[in-house]
């Protein structure tokens, strides 16, 4: 099978998918949020397997639940206090009547937002120097299906990954029957992006060149034990994404999605899932007008083929996307010190020529 990425390399590629980034990377702040928005709205799954989540509205995503699906996924940084960005998303989005209709009038409607934090509070030097309320508005405001900023922005502002700079990542392939599946990845791991030689994780996976100008580094990385990392203190990690398909699912299918996503998290950050992180997975499939294929299920034997083939791709990709959050994260001063780039840590990484 054929695999290139897609034009922009990014979740946007996936058509009606839009994503739009605010962020304070000025001391005291090192935060900001992420928005990605289908206009359309798009039936969603979402599976969580951290230990220490900060979420919103996931239950409404089960397949037993009702909720046809979501308007849009907030991702934040400010911990549980960067849940409220995800209430100006849902004015926004009223203010267009644009969510589950509940009565007669033009903005009579309920849209459906789920919303998952990292913690990077305190990141820039002050507690409560976190993102406002109405960061959400401006980042759903700023959506667009172009090119996605990577690293330090939106929500990727004031994440890390141990010892080195997080930050946000994105990434598509398109296969050869035209399917197109993207990962959008917020990295703020416990665990360890690279291994006991300073290599990425996830490069691996890298389709065709994509990451051929990677090499072995010679700068020897701090210890890395395989799954027994040390992890100081509280939970203040987490790993968010979001992973999409222009395959029309159904919420069964979908939550499988967002399951098998998690593989990608694995292959590419070591340990996962830890009790210290709230590492959560929203699956999207955008509804597209005049679209009238069914919905792919898991109960279809005719359908498996297909949707192993969109698993299996989404998890991948998720692998590359948090590569390429670590190769576009830049180092930050902070007041507790500083947070290398893996460019800056390793650049014997990069080859010259």
């Amino acid at each position: 099978m054929t695999m290139t990425p897609g034009p922009h390399n990014a979740i946007t590629d996936v058509p009606g998918v839009l994503v739009g980034q605010v962020e304070r990377v000025e001391a005291p702040y090192l935060t900001g949020t992420t928005v990605v928005h289908v206009p359309a709205g798009a039936v969603g799954g979402v599976d969580v397997r951290g230990g220490a989540p900060g979420t919103r509205e996931t239950d409404l995503l089960e397949p037993v639940n009702a909720n046809p699906g979501a308007n849009a996924v907030v991702l934040s940084g400010g911990s549980a206090y960067g849940l409220d960005t995800a209430g100006s998303v849902m004015r926004w989005l009223e203010d267009r009547g644009l969510g589950v209709r509940v009565g007669p009038g033009e903005r009579d409607v309920v849209p459906i937002v789920p919303t998952a934090v990292i913690f990077d509070l305190g990141r820039g030097g002050d507690f409560r120097a976190r993102p406002e309320p109405s960061w959400g508005a401006d980042a759903i405001t700023a959506a667009t299906g172009g090119p996605v900023a990577l690293g330090n922005h939106g929500a990727g502002a004031g994440a890390r990954a141990r010892s080195l700079k997080g930050g946000v990542g994105s990434a598509s392939v398109r296969l050869d029957d035209g399917t197109t599946v993207g990962a959008l990845v917020i990295v703020n791991a416990a665990g360890s992006t690279i291994d006991d030689r300073g290599r990425l994780y996830g490069a691996r996976y890298g389709l065709g060149d994509e990451f051929a100008f990677l090499r072995t580094p010679t700068e020897q990385p701090a210890l890395v034990v395989p799954g027994r990392n040390l992890i100081p203190g509280p939970g203040t990690n987490t790993v968010i994404a979001v992973v999409a398909t222009d395959v029309p699912l159904d919420k069964a299918a979908a939550k499988r999605m967002a399951m098998i996503a998690h593989d990608g998290l694995a292959r590419a950050i070591d340990p996962i899932h830890t009790l210290v992180d709230g590492d959560s997975i929203f699956a999207l499939s955008p509804r597209v007008p005049d679209d009238d294929r069914p919905r792919l299920s898991v109960t279809d034997p005719t359908a498996l083929g297909q949707l192993e083939t969109v698993y299996a791709a989404g998890a991948r990709t998720l692998s590359r996307a948090v590569v390429h959050a670590m190769l576009n994260a830049e180092t930050v001063e902070t007041p507790a010190g500083t947070i290398p780039s893996y460019r800056d840590a390793y650049p014997s990484a990069f080859r010259t020529s």
